[in-house]
């Protein structure tokens, strides 16, 4: 008697788990919570709508008109604007704001990016380090630029180390070397807070990269080539905007030290504003240079991140 083979059981399927659904009661807590963040939020958020847009849309309303100190308003258009490209003095700020941002801005970054790669590491010492480099930053700008005034000058500690290169003098008195001191200055104010930026993110770079390229036989500058620099590509470019920004409105330090001369060689285009707006008192034609100053801020920033920051 032949005995039929037993009847095997169909594969069972694994049920994929049940998604958690959430539930009416946690909806409505998250939406109230959300309210009440915003309720919490929005008396900050209409400050500063008021005091960042509000004299923004000020100022861009007043380049269109003529605004004097009695308080009589007048209309002209783009004349103000048409004025501008006519004024050559105009053309001569703008000329030493970009020269100064052209060369302030990339030294600013390579000595941030060196200083943070000397002192990333804790060491004996490293703390007082960054310190030092970052007392710059909180220094007043008023009481340092007159110091340098006395370095620049003529008896002064940098024009006897320039002089046997041929450059002694007063550089703040030279319509050539006014514009290099003021660089000095600006690179050396500025260049703390890049640091602290870098230090912040090569912090966040995981060590075992670097220990894998070292490894490998990778040198110093392969290392900081291949696997430092990519990681710093978002930073370098917020760095890169905020250097910019900072170095098309330079002013304190030449108002302190220089006060545009000599002979407007060291005059920006937000001291033009200044002596439009506070010193004539025209102040349409201020506001209409402080459009075209924050127009080109904007497009540079826009270039700056189709260059830099175009794969973030």
């Amino acid at each position: 008697m032949t005995t039929a083979p037993p009847m095997m059981a169909p594969p069972v399927t694994p049920s994929e788990p049940e998604k958690p659904r959430t539930s009416l009661s946690t909806r409505v807590l998250a939406r109230r919570e959300a309210r009440i963040a915003l309720l919490f939020v929005l008396p900050a958020f209409l400050l500063f709508l008021a005091f960042r847009f509000g004299p923004t849309i000020v100022g861009v309303a007043l380049s269109f008109f003529d605004y004097d100190i009695s308080g009589e308003i007048g209309w002209r258009g783009l004349d103000h604007f048409q004025r501008l490209v006519a004024d050559p003095l105009f053309w001569r700020a703008l000329s030493t704001t970009l020269l100064y941002t052209v060369f302030a801005v990339p030294i600013s970054l390579v000595l941030s990016t060196v200083m943070a790669l000397g002192v990333r590491r804790a060491f004996r010492g490293s703390r007082f380090f960054r310190s030092i480099f970052f007392l710059p930053v909180i220094t007043s700008l008023v009481l340092a630029g007159a110091i340098f005034v006395w370095i620049f000058s003529n008896s002064g500690p940098w024009s006897q180390l320039m002089s046997p290169l041929g450059l002694g003098g007063s550089w703040l008195a030279s319509t050539v070397l006014v514009v290099p001191a003021i660089i000095i200055v600006g690179v050396w104010s500025r260049f703390g807070y890049g640091m602290m930026i870098m230090i912040a993110a090569m912090q966040d770079i995981p060590r075992e990269l670097e220990e894998a390229a070292l490894m490998d036989g990778a040198n110093s500058w392969q290392r900081f080539r291949w696997v430092i620099l990519p990681h710093l590509r978002p930073t370098v470019f917020f760095l890169a905007v905020i250097e910019t920004t900072a170095a098309f409105q330079v002013f304190d330090v030449i108002y302190v030290m220089t006060q545009g001369g000599p002979a407007n060689a060291s005059y920006s285009l937000v001291y033009l504003v200044y002596d439009q707006g506070f010193k004539y008192f025209e102040y349409g034609y201020a506001a209409a240079a402080g459009v075209a100053l924050f127009i080109m801020t904007l497009v540079v920033a826009l270039i700056q991140r189709l260059v830099i920051g175009k794969q973030k």
